[in-house]
């Protein structure tokens, strides 16, 4: 079982309640994962790159403040476009990841890249995350790193100015970043890189494709035709501008909102060719009683007023369980969640964390190594403690929508990934902004 840490605030944030039907358009910020993405490859690129749109949140700021702490110029300034100038990267430095996943797997390649010393350590919980598999890697490919016995945080790369490459396997089954970090700086190493995954699937696939693609689209050499294989030929990344599309993961609450409350949400400017995962989204939500559309209005939710249970194996979309779980408590027949086990190991145990304070406010659920069995029944409001987790708090509000009295412990913890959160959720269901 995973760490679970809780504090409580002095002042809880309670869920606001739905009286009646949603219905909203909004804009919500972009994609986490294509802004962390784009930030990197744009750091390592010969010249420079804008992101349009990109994501301002805690997580995206600690990857402009590493990238700049070891030599690129970043540019933040303006919310709607960022610039990267690239620049030789060099240490001493040192890089606060925060808990941020994509921080703490997709830099230290890059500190390798860079010639002198570069170290990272975060908040208390990022020293559970694993990342074992990727130090022991890096190391193979050439990369002095000092860290604990236990492969976590805090740890030093001692950087030469390159990385040898070559040929490298890897159990990545804890965690896709652990191949997308190795990718992502792979076209500046020597010789390239060839990583072979052996293990468990790996989850999150949707993200792996989206590092492949962005990879390209930086005008790499990339070959993954054969599975769990993925081969990148050492050569430049060229800067370019990136249109960053809106975050998936992040309207996910939003669009449960519609199911819960039988009303319709449209989040504006999705494009028609998302790299995101909106085909599997459409799926599991029309299954629990959704209507999902992509139009040029945007992409919209609508639902019945009812909720369906629903069974599934959420590994390829592991971050959509905390919200899951949530619509699945307001089912009208029971769920089933597997294909999960390695969110145990995310900002927090999740499955277990979920467990917990569901049960505390009447669920009934089951947790089994890799998933959730979840009976609907009558749920009662209580503080709901979100252990520092985005996904967590999102989880409570989607059941505040229908329960009264659901207080989240720290509200503020949706800053990681999206600060305006609690204005756009309380606007979305009172219908004032």
């Amino acid at each position: 079982m995973g760490h679970l840490t809780a504090t409580r605030p002095l002042r809880p944030w309670t869920a606001p309640t739905a009286s009646d039907p949603v219905s909203t358009r909004l804009r919500l910020p972009g994609s986490k994962s294509l802004t962390a993405r784009a930030l990197v490859l744009s750091g390592l690129a010969t010249g420079p790159s804008t992101l349009a749109r990109p994501l301002r949140a805690r997580d995206t700021e600690l990857m402009a403040n590493g990238l700049r702490a070891m030599g690129a110029h970043v540019s933040i300034s303006d919310d709607e476009r960022w610039l990267v100038r690239p620049h030789p990267l060099a240490g001493p430095a040192h890089i606060d990841v925060g808990l941020a996943g994509t921080v703490m797997r997709f830099l230290p390649p890059v500190g390798g890249l860079a010639d002198g010393r570069i170290t990272f350590d975060g908040d208390p919980q990022a020293r559970q995350r694993p990342l074992g598999p990727l130090l022991d890697a890096l190391r193979r490919l050439g990369v002095r790193i000092t860290s604990p016995a236990s492969g976590s945080l805090p740890l030093t790369v001692l950087g030469g100015g390159g990385i040898r490459g070559g040929e490298v396997v890897i159990d990545a089954s804890a965690s896709s970043q652990l191949v997308s970090g190795l990718l992502l700086a792979a076209p500046r190493f020597d010789r390239g890189v060839v990583v072979r995954h052996v293990g468990p699937p790996v989850p999150s696939a949707p993200h792996l494709r989206m590092t492949v693609q962005m990879l390209r689209a930086a005008g790499a050499a990339i070959d993954d035709t054969t599975p769990n294989v993925w081969t990148v030929e050492p050569g430049p990344l060229t800067g370019r501008g990136w249109e960053i599309e809106p975050d998936l993961s992040g309207a996910v609450p939003f669009f449960a909102a519609a199911l819960v409350t039988g009303g319709e949400v449209t989040v504006t400017g999705w494009p028609g060719g998302s790299v995101q995962p909106v085909e599997r989204l459409r799926g599991l939500f029309q299954a629990m009683g959704g209507e999902v559309s992509l139009s040029t209005a945007g992409l919209t939710v609508r639902g019945t007023g009812t909720v369906h249970g629903l069974t599934a194996d959420l590994s390829d979309v592991s971050e959509l369980t905390p919200a899951l779980t949530a619509l699945a408590m307001l089912a009208d027949s029971p769920s089933r969640f597997t294909g999960i086990a390695h969110i145990r190991g995310h900002e927090t145990d999740r499955i277990s964390a979920l467990a917990r304070e569901f049960t505390a406010l009447g669920a009934d659920l089951t947790e089994s190594q890799d998933g959730l069995a979840i009976r609907p029944r009558p749920l009662r409001g209580g503080v709901f403690e979100t252990y520092h987790d985005h996904r967590m708090a999102h989880a409570a509000a989607i059941a505040g929508l229908a329960v009264p009295g659901i207080e989240l412990s720290d509200v503020a913890c949706t800053s990681k990934t999206m600060p305006e959160f609690p204005a756009l959720w309380s606007a979305m269901v009172t219908g004032k902004s």
